[in-house]
């Protein structure tokens, strides 16, 4: 074989070889997780004389609410998607109209962009909870929802029991919401959008208003950010393929392949000149 022939072979093998090592470079620098933020417990176990800590963070219940096209909906109609939710009321004087057009732009943003590879946002689903559920019926938030153009398969506007919704909103989300008593300017919640996993955990809060009630563009641009890093997550419960894990121990067994073929390509060499 010729020098040149040995050298085609050698960088054929090298090359994926390099390859690897590169997007392995640039994997480690990836970038960090939204963070998980409500737990439930943390247990704690003993293994070969050392303490591993488990934490447990908290699941988001089950709900059965309805939305705005008078369907009941919970969250196994939602499914394994990525969920942003938030809490208002259509009678709202202040913060309202500016949550719903808010959430109304991430709408149109993550279906003009989409995630990569996806031709259907099909990984995102919106809910805004009534905090003033006994005047938000199903036709008035059909009303509000017409109003601000809703596409009602990915964004719910939910009404129902109003014990539960608070319930949800002040214990299950630990944000604040007070009953108004029918009296607008009485009510309270918060301005912020909550970002939630697949597996219903808690992965971000986002204040999504300035003080003057403007978008808080920082906000949600890091809200949008983040949606599209939880749509890409991988979940650790399933089974990986079968060379999860090992790519480090078959990247070495190129590399020395790849020197015992250059070592046989050399030595062939050194006895054909030596004949």
């Amino acid at each position: 074989m010729s020098k040149k022939a040995v050298y085609a072979v050698l960088i054929a093998l090298l090359l994926p070889l390099l390859a690897y090592f590169l997007l392995k470079g640039f994997s480690d620098r990836s970038v960090a997780m939204p963070r998980y933020y409500i737990y439930d417990t943390v247990i704690t176990k003993t293994k070969s004389g050392k303490q591993y800590s488990d934490t447990i963070w908290h699941q988001l219940p089950d709900f059965s609410f309805t939305n705005q096209e008078g369907r009941k909906v919970s969250w196994k109609d939602i499914g394994e998607k990525v969920v942003v939710a938030d809490f208002f009321f259509t009678h709202c004087p202040t913060i309202c109209p500016a949550l719903t057009r808010n959430m109304k732009e991430l709408q149109d943003g993550i279906s003009n962009a989409q995630k990569v590879g996806s031709t259907d946002p099909t990984f995102i689903q919106f809910l805004s909870f009534s905090i003033d559920p006994e005047r938000d019926s199903v036709a008035q938030l059909k009303k509000w929802a017409d109003r601000f153009q809703v596409n009602s398969d990915r964004w719910w506007l939910l009404t129902g029991d109003k014990k539960e919704i608070y319930d949800y909103s002040n214990k299950e989300m630990k944000l604040i919401a007070v009953d108004g008593e029918h009296v607008d300017s009485n009510f309270i919640h918060t301005d912020i959008f909550v970002l939630i996993d697949k597996h219903r955990n808690i992965r971000g809060y986002y204040h999504t208003l300035n003080p003057d009630f403007t978008p808080d563009t920082i906000s949600l641009s890091k809200l949008s950010r983040d949606i599209i890093l939880l749509s890409l997550e991988k979940d650790p419960t399933r089974k990986n393929g079968p060379f999860a894990g090992k790519l480090e121990l078959l990247a070495v067994v190129f590399l020395i392949t790849i020197i015992a073929v250059g070592l046989f390509f050399y030595f062939f060499k050194k006895q054909s000149s030596t004949t």
